[in-house]
């Protein structure tokens, strides 16, 4: 078994073996798809705790006093449970994934997922404005990263991982397998190639199996078929995305500004957002929890006018502040809803204004979900696709599309507003960059360009250590004194020097004039982002790729990378 997983690993070092990937895939799915539907189960579970049905949303029918008390109970209590965590333990989410990705190689620690686990259950039971997609995005790729890091996969795969868990997270929330895939690419990994795309594909096609197997439902709403019924619509349509535009923004610039707040104390961060999500409750009580039971009364025609634009403005700030001080909850669920409820404002005023050109509300309510959800996350294929889904009809694309770039437009474009995760990323002064040579690196094992030819030489050469290192001409020599390393050599270098030296004496080689090169190390599993962060780092030419030995105390050499050969090896491919 051990030698079958050595052989996995070499496999996956290699970002092109799409056969090693897609089994990845595979696992990814099923692992993010059980753990997804669990966290939705936790939520159920403690909401019933206090008498809230309708799988953990109906806060509508708890008295006015409870509606008050228990998000700001649920706050203060998350509030003490987080005093005693450092800032890096407190973690959760999409931000924690990106930046794990990037400053930790995909490494994702798990007590960061069992605190969004179980403090994400609480805080929705509780009522705080939030949704659960975004934990179940954190979820999905932690328990495919820490799979990952079990078996000692190399770093370049942990990040297609993360993206399986990514898709299949979102795929087994609402059951919108090719929005999950999108949203991986667009989002989480910023990239698209065939190796990536596959796996994560297969991942959210085994999630989304997985939710259909274990819940009764195919469908996460139940959406009448619906088209467009006159092309003098299309303008309203696209004032329907500018409206739903400039309410991500509003939403953004909320969050932005209590995020702010992040020096004082947690528990009053955290209290303070439960006192104004509960004061809201009291006067718009679909405002609490997660809003999908408020959602499926807008599709169904049940909400005025009024009622729709108070809840919509109520939902932005209660989201926004609950966000910005940090609870472990999501957006997209929220935004799924603050886009429905405007888009059926939009769509009752336009019946009300010509009633023989506008289409059913239901239209465009749907197509203001997707705006919203397109211009939070900046992601607007992910928002096209999840909407074609959730419908299962095509009439919708039209429109849907148009809403949705018009609110990206007017979100990136006319107010240069980034997408939510990158304005807390950028705020908390977080490098992300997603460049095309950063995805080469990432995405690339050191094994791809390493050089083997190395061996490990003693700083005092013996004759009888002189014969095998004349034997294999190595390409690197790698000098070290009792176990440190110190310096590298070239092959070449080190034997035209010995070739002067008398043969049959004991040699200082720290006393040779020829080139040194300086070195740092990396694990075996690193990829070449790493390995060149680590020379930045250090300010050194070179590292050394080490794997633990099982039997000793000493390190196993497995090769060299030269800054010189990562910078050439990403000319050569860019």
């Amino acid at each position: 078994m051990r030698q079958l997983i050595n052989n996995y690993r070499r496999y996956l070092s290699n970002y092109d073996s799409v056969l090693a990937y897609s089994l990845l895939g595979v696992i990814g799915g099923l692992a993010s798809g059980l753990l997804v539907l669990a966290f939705e189960q936790a939520i159920i579970q403690l909401a019933a705790l206090w008498d809230v049905g309708d799988n953990g949303d109906g806060f509508e029918s708890l008295a006015p006093e409870w509606r008050f008390a228990l998000p700001v109970a649920g706050a203060l209590l998350l509030g003490l449970g987080y005093h005693f965590l450092s800032s890096e333990n407190r973690e959760v989410g999409i931000v924690h994934v990106l930046s794990r990705m990037h400053s930790h190689y995909g490494v994702l620690p798990a007590r960061n997922a069992v605190l969004q686990f179980f403090a994400g259950a609480f805080a929705l039971a509780s009522g705080q404005s939030g949704g659960r997609e975004g934990p179940g995005v954190h979820l999905g790729g932690a328990v495919n990263s820490l799979l990952g890091q079990r078996l000692q996969l190399p770093n370049n795969s942990l990040r297609v991982l993360i993206a399986c868990g990514t898709a299949g997270g979102i795929a087994a929330a609402f059951n919108t397998p090719l929005a999950g895939v999108i949203f991986a690419m667009e989002v989480i990994i910023a990239e698209y190639t065939v190796a990536g795309f596959i796996p994560v594909v297969l991942a959210a096609v085994s999630a989304s199996a997985v939710s259909r197997t274990l819940t009764a439902g195919g469908v996460a709403f139940s959406i009448p078929p619906v088209q467009l019924a006159s092309l003098w619509e299309i303008p309203y349509i696209a004032f329907l995305g500018f409206c739903c535009g400039l309410a991500v923004v509003i939403f953004i610039q909320i969050s932005k500004h209590t995020a702010r707040l992040s020096h004082r104390s947690v528990i009053i961060r955290f209290t303070a957002a439960g006192i104004v999500t509960g004061l809201l409750a009291l006067l718009v009580p679909q405002v609490l929890g997660m809003g999908y039971d408020t959602l499926s009364l807008a599709l169904d025609g049940q909400l005025a006018l009024m009622a729709l634009l108070v809840i919509a403005a109520a939902k932005v700030l209660a989201t926004a502040i609950t966000v910005g001080v940090g609870l472990p909850v999501g957006v997209i669920g929220p935004s799924l809803l603050i886009g429905a409820c405007i888009g059926g404002a939009v769509g009752l005023i336009g019946q009300l204004a010509l009633p023989e050109l506008a289409s059913d509300p239901t239209l465009y309510i749907i197509v203001g979900m997707g705006a919203a959800m397109g211009a939070v996350m900046n992601a607007p294929l992910a928002a096209i696709l999840a909407v074609i889904e959730l419908t299962h009809s095509m009439n919708i694309a039209m429109p849907a599309m148009l809403a949705i770039v018009a609110a990206t437009l007017t979100s990136s474009g006319i107010f240069r507003q980034r997408a939510l995760h990158q304005t807390i990323l950028r705020q908390l002064e977080r490098a992300v960059p997603s460049g095309p040579l950063n995805q080469l690196l990432h995405s690339t094992h050191v094994g791809a360009i390493m050089d083997s030819r190395v061996v490990r030489v003693p700083a005092s050469l013996s004759p009888a250590d002189r014969e095998p290192l004349l034997e294999f001409s190595p390409t690197w020599c790698l000098v070290g004194r009792d176990g440190e390393d110190l310096y590298l050599v070239q092959g070449q270098d080190l034997l035209a020097w010995l070739a002067e030296q008398d043969p049959d004496t004991t040699v200082e080689i720290t006393e040779a004039d020829i080139r040194r090169w300086t070195l740092t190390d990396v694990p075996v599993q690193a990829s070449l982002r790493q390995a060149m962060d680590n020379i930045n780092k250090h300010t050194v030419e070179a590292v050394c790729v080490y794997e633990r030995s099982r039997s000793s105390s000493q390190p196993i050499l497995h090769g060299v990378i030269t800054r010189e050969s990562i910078e050439k090896f990403t000319l050569s491919r860019l």
